[in-house]
């Protein structure tokens, strides 16, 4: 008895590519270069001076309007992610100075901060909209950074920085350096920069990437399922980044990394930072050369069809 024969299936047609569509690529090109872009500039950081009166310091954070911009211009989400990282990855990491488990409150404060701030600007043209994704993104961050240091005060794995004799100046000191970062990190290298390179950056480093710019009529929403449910997720994460704060100072030593190398051969082991991040921005562009060059060759495909 022969046997029936074997229907012959169609190949699946390839998927078609649709203008204005942000693949998984594009996205992780956001990330990678908002990632070193703030390692840059978190290096950056690392040669300008402090001034310290009293048991106040003033000192720059970061230079805030890197990553502002950078989730001004692109999707919040990828650009939140990936910033925070770069100064784990470029001065923590590579400059010996990795503080463990603590590292993670950080990078949470940070990402809540800066996608609430991306997802305020709707127009990046529009310059109210910059200077208040900036100020909001510092202040987010801050303020999460002051109440976790006011809890583990509170529930003792840390001792308190007050004025001798004045316990309760420890709400004082909060108080002036939580406005002294919003002013320093969030307006002078914050608001004021992001709002004049904003603008003019919009529309002219989308396409190296193979993006199309931010649209005012379709804004980014804050949560794609409701403002409660990321409402808890914020809520969620801040609680992450207190219980990670928590276990930094009570576990010694957990996942810390300290050879120190800046104090041991000195200022200029910054540029290995710099290398590095020099080789990856390098790499970014590259890939997206690639990306551009196989959709531009693909719709050109499409059409003479």
């Amino acid at each position: 008895m022969s046997e029936p024969p074997a229907q012959l299936t169609a190949p699946a047609p390839r998927r078609r590519y649709r203008p204005g569509e942000v693949t998984s690529s594009q996205n992780l090109m956001v990330f990678v270069l908002s990632m070193t872009l703030f390692g840059l500039a978190n290096i950056v950081t690392e040669v300008l001076p402090e001034i310290a009166i009293g048991p106040v310091e003033l000192s720059v954070s970061y230079l805030a309007f890197v990553p502002v911009v950078m989730v001004a211009l692109f999707n919040p989400l990828p650009a939140a992610l990936g910033a925070p990282l770069g100064e784990i990855v470029f001065v923590d990491l590579l400059m010996g100075d990795f503080s463990g488990i603590g590292e993670l409150e950080g990078y949470l404060q940070m990402f809540l901060g800066l996608y609430i701030g991306g997802c305020l600007v709707r127009d990046p043209r529009r310059r109210p909209q910059i200077f208040l994704a900036a100020v909001v993104t510092v202040a987010v961050d801050k303020m999460l950074s002051a109440v976790v240091d006011l809890g583990k005060v509170w529930v003792g794995v840390a001792d308190a920085e007050y004025v001798e004799g004045l316990p309760q100046s420890i709400l004082l000191l909060e108080g002036i350096g939580f406005s002294t970062d919003l002013l320093i990190s969030g307006v002078l290298f914050g608001a004021l920069p992001a709002g004049i390179l904003a603008p003019r950056l919009h529309g002219k480093i989308e396409p190296l990437l193979g993006l199309e710019p931010r649209d005012p009529a379709r804004p980014i929403p804050l949560a794609q399922r409701g403002g409660a449910v990321f409402l808890l997720l914020a809520v969620f994460l801040s609680f992450v980044a207190m219980i990670a704060a928590f276990l930094g100072e009570i576990v010694d030593n957990f996942g810390v990394w300290e050879p120190g190398f800046v104090d041991e051969y000195g200022q200029r082991f910054l540029w290995i930072g710099v290398a590095a991040a020099l080789i990856v921005l390098v790499g970014v562009w590259v890939a997206a050369r690639a990306l551009v060059g196989s959709r531009r060759a693909r719709t050109a495909q499409e059409t003479a069809r």
